[in-house]
């Protein structure tokens, strides 16, 4: 077969068919791109060239209250900042991990209301120079172009209001949540229509909502279905009105959620998070034919070449039958991970993932 673009891969992929071989898309943190430089792959390179894995192109946008940004401290090893969306942030330098959340400007729905009443679609949130800068370069290249959509329980927690602050409010006052939900979603629909009218088109809409940690999830599926399951749902009906796909990043077991992510549409799911619960195999056989898997390789064995081996060999045989599966870790690329050992993975990902 000959050698197809990637976005020729993801649409056999998204039609459960067979490709030249399964997409291979990931994502190094920063610091393992500068261990790679370090161990030979040549500075101002994309990795995506370098290794010849596929490229997802990805278009986001500024739905935030735009709370004003500034640093509040820096030094060789961190930075103090905060954020748009009014969250002050500890963020290490030449190390990646979760930020330290250390304050929330959006606390309640008092404030709420301040920070709604700052969100108003407006072109100037788009990145037009970025779009007519890059835009035909990934068509002419066949890349995926991805919509990062941003909302949902995950974003509003972490990067809004605060874990505890959220949970409670799910129990106590969930017309506030729902409220956040669909405004953050409504913000994400008006821009994206913008870009999209514009002749911007997008093959997919993409957005992170993590539902779980290890072997547990944040609230029940009966919490689900009544305050956020009918906002996704809103976000995947507007993909298929436009003929694309809808593609859901969540961490950690959401094993309970999966019929429910089936029911109202969605298209792909992401990471399989291994070490949380989920088990990419035994998803592949129940819910194969109703879902794109993404991820599901166990990220704590990239560092031991003989052990994730072993595990490609497992695995990935299974996840590529009758298509339907994009190659990658079940989190992310840590820095544990060495320039010789990533190429090895990659040419065995092409070996095995190849029909």
């Amino acid at each position: 077969m000959y050698k197809m673009t990637t976005h020729e891969r993801f649409t056999r992929m998204f039609q459960h068919k067979e490709a030249d071989r399964v997409p291979i898309a990931d994502s190094p943190w920063g610091s393992t791109i500068e261990r790679w430089q370090r161990e030979g792959m040549p500075e101002g390179i994309d990795y995506r060239d370098y290794f010849d894995i596929d490229k997802v192109a990805s278009i986001n946008v500024d739905n935030s209250p735009r709370y004003e940004t500034k640093v509040i401290e820096e030094t060789e090893k961190h930075i103090i900042y905060t954020t748009s969306w009014g969250v002050t942030l500890k963020q290490w330098k030449h190390m990646d991990s979760t930020p330290e959340f250390l304050d929330f400007t959006t606390t309640d729905p008092e404030k709420w209301k301040e920070a709604k009443s700052r969100m108003t679609p407006t072109e100037d949130r788009i990145p037009w120079d970025y779009l007519k800068k890059n835009y035909k370069r990934w068509r002419e290249e066949g890349q995926w172009i991805e919509a990062g959509f941003w909302f949902g329980f995950d974003v509003t927690h972490s990067w809004s209001v605060g874990t505890e602050t959220l949970l409670i409010a799910l129990v106590e006052d969930p017309e506030w949540c729902v409220d956040m939900f669909n405004t953050y979603l409504d913000m994400d629909i008006a821009l994206f229509d913008m870009i999209w009218d514009a002749g911007y088109t997008f093959d997919s809409i993409k957005w992170p909502d993590d539902m779980g940690y290890k072997h547990n999830q944040f609230f029940s599926v009966k919490t689900y279905r009544e305050l956020l399951k009918p906002v996704h749902k809103r976000a995947v009906e507007w993909a298929h009105k436009k003929g694309i796909k809808a593609h859901l990043h969540s961490c950690g077991d959401i094993n309970p959620l999966i019929p429910e992510l089936i029911d109202i549409g969605i298209d792909a799911l992401n990471p399989l998070e291994v070490k949380a619960g989920m088990n990419p195999v035994e998803l592949k056989r129940k819910y194969g034919k109703d879902l794109v898997f993404h991820g599901g390789i166990n990220a704590v064995l990239w560092d031991d070449i003989e052990a994730i081996s072993a595990e490609m060999e497992k695995t990935l045989p299974i996840m590529k039958e009758s298509g339907g599966y994009i190659f990658s870790s079940d989190h992310s690329i840590p820095s544990s991970v060495s320039l010789e050992n990533f190429r090895r993975i990659i040419e065995l990902a092409k070996s095995l993932g190849s029909y």
